[in-house]
């Protein structure tokens, strides 16, 4: 029997904890400086760990690598806002209502994940030097995409214009993965040598990050506006998401005539919304409602895991 995966475990306990012991108002403010500080850490640890030939290898093979940013950056988006019309053209809500689709059509503008990116399309033996440079590309662009992408689907900006949603991401995500990438040669044999430093960084961050959204929303009432028919309608509009893009990718790759890796590589990662990127993003973007936010997106990690975990196994028992 698979042991359960102690992240999802970590984040499981994250929201039941927000959910019995949320956070204090009075201690929030301080909870919420942690939070922009281990952003900060995770994303200059993220600069210093990715060597600069990673970024120059990406640029050869720009037709999967284009083709990846087009699912990620506007397949995506495009398939959210026609799910959420049609959703309403059915119901005056949309059966979620409109703090859960904020979620969903932020989801939409994520960009894709890295490490189950990569090790999927390694099990399903494609093409894993591209899958790498494609799951990194795509998350150094979000960082601009995302935010400009939100605010455009949402015609709001929630506290400010735009591009000063993209300027308060930059200031926490950007200029810290630009600082790690200058401090690369120095740093970087460090953080690549002890791997536990990255992975604290990046899984103990979204934790606490996790646990300090739900703890604002549930002071706000996030359980008593969200039953669990309500949930089971997130989990069947994720589904439709993953399950409409992995479709579409796989007609994509055929009709671009690539080679079966390079398809599993555009396949695994244009379906895939990093949860790492969503999370921070979701706290810079959306200050006071970032827990329900975030709700969809964490529904769309757990199922993305497992339908794409079958499929990955599903390619590698094709003939050699």
């Amino acid at each position: 029997m698979r042991r359960p995966d102690p992240f999802l475990m970590s984040l499981i306990a994250a929201v039941l904890l927000a959910s019995f012991l949320p956070c204090p108002p009075t201690w929030q403010p301080w909870l919420s400086r942690l939070t922009s500080l281990l952003v900060i850490l995770m994303f200059f640890f993220q600069g210093a760990k990715l060597q600069r030939s990673a970024l120059v290898e990406s640029i050869r093979n720009w037709r999967l690598q284009g083709s990846t940013l087009l699912v990620s950056f506007a397949l995506f988006p495009l398939l959210g806002v026609g799910l959420y019309a049609l959703c309403h053209l059915l119901s005056p809500t949309g059966f979620l209502g409109p703090d859960l689709w904020i979620g969903v059509l932020f989801l939409c503008c994520l960009p894709s994940t890295v490490q189950s990116s990569i090790a999927l399309t390694s099990i399903a033996r494609g093409n894993v030097p591209a899958a790498i440079c494609a799951a990194t590309v795509s998350n150094i662009l979000g960082i601009l995409f995302t935010p400009l992408l939100t605010s455009l689907l949402l015609h709001r900006s929630h506290g400010g214009s735009g591009m000063q949603t993209v300027l308060n991401v930059a200031q926490e995500l950007l200029l810290p993965f630009i600082a790690g990438q200058i401090l690369q040669p120095w740093v970087g044999p460090i953080v690549r040598h002890h791997k536990i430093l990255l992975s604290f960084s990046d899984r103990g961050s979204i934790i606490v990050m996790v646990y300090a959204a739900f703890s604002v929303a549930v002071l706000q009432g996030l359980w008593h506006r969200v039953p669990l028919l309500t949930l089971l309608g997130v989990g069947l509009v994720d589904t439709l998401l993953l399950a409409l893009t992995l479709t579409l990718t796989f007609l994509l790759g055929h009709g671009m005539k690539q080679s079966i890796e390079d398809n599993i590589a555009l396949q695994f990662c244009g379906s895939k919304k990093s949860l790492a990127s969503g999370v921070p993003m979701a706290n810079v973007i959306f200050p006071s409602g970032a827990g329900i936010v975030v709700l969809p997106l964490m529904i769309f990690h757990q199922i993305q895991l497992f339908v794409c975990t079958v499929l990955a196994r599903h390619y590698a028992n094709r003939p050699q």
